[in-house]
């Protein structure tokens, strides 16, 4: 069925993909300390391998991630990059 999203908690998606990479969307989400939490989300893709993956995550839009099911939890740091300029 098309446009059906199933939303998950972290811990399902670990029960579901082991020791896997996962491509999820972030559908819930809160920040504590320039750390953002995602509470919510929903499994776009699973990859075999960290060189897919790390592919897949260079093209990530910026409500999606690539993280590894190893990880307990899921917390992205979030960084302040205003002063940030491309050097030509």
């Amino acid at each position: 069925m098309k446009g059906l999203v199933l939303k998950m908690k972290w811990d399902e998606v670990r029960e579901i993909y082991p020791n896997k990479f996962v491509k999820i969307k972030i559908l819930d989400s809160h920040t504590v300390d320039n750390k953002k939490i995602i509470d919510e989300m929903a499994v776009i893709k699973v990859f075999e391998d960290n060189q897919e993956a790390t592919k897949e995550l260079v093209k990530s839009k910026y409500d999606e991630v690539v993280y590894h099911t190893g990880n307990e939890k899921i917390i992205i740091e979030l960084r302040n990059i205003k002063g940030y300029r491309r050097i030509l």
